[in-house]
């Protein structure tokens, strides 16, 4: 395990390996950061916005598509040019969108919360690729991690209020759920992004538990778990020529200046080379 990028992120999250480009995205939520790293020329770029930026995903046909605030939003990169392209929860003026990533069609998910955090105010939303917006599942406290299964047959799916991953049957023709159930409980910090790997399994990003894990999503068992420097552990994406690089963000943000004394690396981007290969991931077609 290494610290790759020192950038000491107030809430790092949202790491998207797009294998075109050879890059790693990745956001600042609270900094109102996009962040951009090139490996092979070790070269990075940053682009600060004017709200807080949680996730962000390439454009299939040019540019990138991330949310800001409540809105699903086209970016041009280069000139900076933001398009609204659809907003959410204009009642609710204290939420905002969390994590979020596309699915092997190109469809956009992405979920929100409360602000507080506190109560089921937040839901998860899905960007078809007419631009049209769809409300997937309702009273959501603090909506994470997203996934599939390598067969598109089942979406796994983090409220971290719960405490559980949870399972549903996924028709990706139509981008239906169907099905839940709760399958995994995490019982060491709490559960944040979530990514999937070539095998079927689930990796698992645990805030306040100081590390990442790997799981079973049939028998709901724990099969491996990596330890890190930091508390707050965030987010990881599958990514690097072969998918096996492993990238991890993690937060300073709540972190006493005593225990980041402690902790000086809070906030870093960090990488291992994992025992197996990710799933590629997506962009959005519409």
């Amino acid at each position: 395990m290494q610290s790759l990028l020192p950038v000491q992120a107030r809430l790092g999250e949202g790491p998207h390996w797009d294998a075109n480009s050879g890059c790693l995205w990745y956001v600042d939520i609270l900094g109102r950061t996009i962040h951009r790293y090139h490996p092979a020329s070790r070269s990075s770029a940053a682009l600060i916005l004017q709200d807080d930026v949680s996730t962000v995903v390439p454009r299939l046909g040019g540019g990138l598509v991330i949310t800001l605030g409540r809105g699903f939003y086209g970016l041009d990169w280069d000139s900076h040019v933001l398009t609204l392209l659809a907003e959410v929860e204009s009642d609710r003026p204290n939420n905002r969108f969390n994590d979020g990533k596309c699915d092997a069609k190109g469809r956009f998910w992405a979920g929100t919360l409360d602000r507080g955090e506190k109560e089921p105010l937040g839901g998860l939303y899905c960007l078809d690729l007419d631009l049209s917006v769809h409300k997937m599942l309702d009273g959501v406290i603090v909506s994470n991690g997203l996934g599939w299964s390598p067969d598109n047959q089942t979406m796994y799916y983090i409220d971290s209020a719960t405490k559980r991953v949870a399972a549903f049957d996924y028709d990706l023709d139509r981008g239906r759920l169907s099905h839940r159930r709760e399958i995994i409980a995490i019982d060491t910090g709490t559960p944040d992004g979530m990514t999937v790997d070539a095998e079927g399994m689930l990796w698992v990003a645990h805030w306040d538990g100081g590390r990442i894990s790997r799981w079973d999503p049939v028998s709901g068992t724990q099969l491996a778990e990596y330890l890190l420097p930091v508390d707050r552990v965030t987010s990881l994406a599958f990514g690097g020529p072969d998918l096996t690089e492993l990238f991890i963000t993690s937060a300073r943000h709540g972190i006493s200046a005593d225990a980041l004394s402690r902790q000086p690396l809070a906030g870093n981007v960090f990488s291992f080379t994992a025992p197996v290969a990710g799933l590629r991931s997506y962009g959005f077609a519409g």
